[in-house]
């Protein structure tokens, strides 16, 4: 019994023996799902090997550098507390690299093993079809259709909205249509970072023939803003909520509870079936290389019709449900692996600093606002007519302009709102992969 005492007195007081607990904390800690003892070490290997100019300059190289990079930077910004609520990971993965970059704080080995990676071993289209196919893929098929028929009319008259709101105040602070439209609204409405910029930046690249990187320094931007402005809209629709009882529905859209059922499915969580992965990741490239196919064929860009391929596919039940599965849980691995760390590579590689500075001024961001603003208020003045609760609507409507499925927990954090998820899924996936969509077609049309 002495001994059991004993025991049980250095567990009590273990916590408190190091500086009132901080170090025990901090041996607690962990960096992404690292912990950070063993974090630190790896962080110390590979910036050694850095410095000694010996970092294997092939993949393996690269996705040391961009994972210690996306873990740390992405621990970071969720670490801040106002930052954290603004989508700070995804700012401080994405700016910080560039800023480094700016001030030569990389070696030249660095860059060029991040490069190679990046560029010449293609990570950056082999994530975007892995988010994009497996997020489709992964979609429950009920809540695709009775969401897109539910959310069609606000999302549609939203969208319109925020595109006719932010072409008129574009033209009031000198902004020509064609820029406010495929460099301001489009990048808000795109469906994020992974779903949106990166696919329309292909895009424009295979229709006005420069690098994607270009393209991705004026897109991001434009994205990161709008998901700020669709935060703070979302907090102040939530209080709105709260002092006008019968505007909001608490969590609830639709007045009908029969038909908000429909929407409470909850995703399984079974066990992993590694060997439906791999046909799922199959699948995925499959998906890829059918959209370049049908490229030279309609001479519309391969990501696009990729995603088009997919929703199809969904829609149909082409795919097994078994591969299906597969292709969602490989998209989930990717999402919570490999996105941080791509943004640090698009960060170091895609998003030149003097570029992204050059785009801001008072005139952008009052742009990037009034398209988030009027998306939402249209959306909360026809919602009593369409049988929704306006507070709820203009939350998910404001989902649209979100930085993906991470804005989406932001947005619907700052409301209080996450019984939401499916529709805002519905806005942010389907109403983003239609604005690639519709704006790549566009623009193809008016290069011709």
């Amino acid at each position: 019994m002495k001994q059991i005492n004993v025991e049980l007195g250095r567990d009590k007081v273990t916590p408190q023996s190091d500086s009132s607990g901080i170090i025990w904390k901090i041996r607690r800690m962990d960096i992404g799902t690292v912990p950070i003892a063993l974090f630190v070490t790896i962080c110390a290997i590979v910036g050694t090997s850095a410095y000694a100019n010996f970092l294997p300059k092939n993949m393996i190289g690269g996705l040391a550098i961009i994972m210690t990079l996306g873990f740390a930077l992405a621990q970071l910004g969720k670490s801040i507390p106002l930052l954290r609520e603004i989508g700070g990971p995804a700012i401080l993965c994405l700016m910080v690299p560039s800023v480094l970059v700016y001030f030569n704080v990389f070696q030249p080995n660095v860059l060029a093993t991040v490069n190679l990676l990046m560029k010449e071993a293609n990570l950056l289209y082999f994530v975007i079809a892995s988010l994009v196919v497996g997020s489709i893929l992964g979609m429950n098929r009920t809540i695709l259709i009775q969401g897109m028929i539910r959310m069609f009319v606000p999302l549609l008259a939203g969208t319109l909205a925020a595109v006719a709101t932010g072409l008129l105040v574009g033209q009031l602070f000198g902004y020509s249509v064609y820029h406010t439209f495929f460099f301001i609204i489009v990048p808000i409405i795109g469906g994020g970072i992974g779903e949106g910029i990166l696919p329309l930046s292909l895009a424009y690249s295979a229709i006005l023939g420069a690098t994607p990187d270009v393209y991705v320094a004026q897109l991001a931007p434009a994205a990161v803003l709008g998901n700020i402005f669709a935060i703070v809209t979302a907090g102040v629709l939530a209080r709105i909520g709260i002092k006008r009882r019968t505007l909001s529905g608490d969590g609830m859209l639709i007045r009908s509870a029969q038909d908000n059922a429909l929407f409470t499915q909850q995703e399984s969580g079974g066990t992993v079936n590694f060997h439906w992965m791999g046909g799922g990741l199959l699948v995925i490239c499959a998906f890829f290389i059918v959209g370049g196919l049908f490229e030279h064929l309609v001479h519309i860009p391969g990501p696009v019709l990729m995603i088009l391929f997919a929703v199809l596919c969904k829609y149909c039940r082409i795919i097994p449900a078994n591969m299906e599965s597969g292709a969602h849980s490989f998209y989930k691995f990717v999402s919570a692996a490999l996105v941080w760390p791509l943004m640090i590579g698009l960060g170091m590689l895609y998003v030149p600093l003097e570029n992204v500075v050059a785009v801001f001024s008072v005139g952008y961001v009052i742009v990037c606002g009034s398209v988030v603003l009027s998306m939402g208020l249209v959306s909360f003045l026809i919602a009593p007519r369409l049988k929704m609760f306006p507070v709820e609507a203009a939350i998910v409507t404001c989902c649209h302009s979100g930085l993906g499925g991470t804005g989406d927990v932001a947005i619907l954090s700052a409301s209080n709102r996450m019984g939401l998820m499916p529709f805002a899924q519905i806005a942010t996936r389907i109403g983003g992969a239609s604005t690639v969509i519709g704006a790549t077609l566009l623009l193809g049309w008016l290069s011709r």
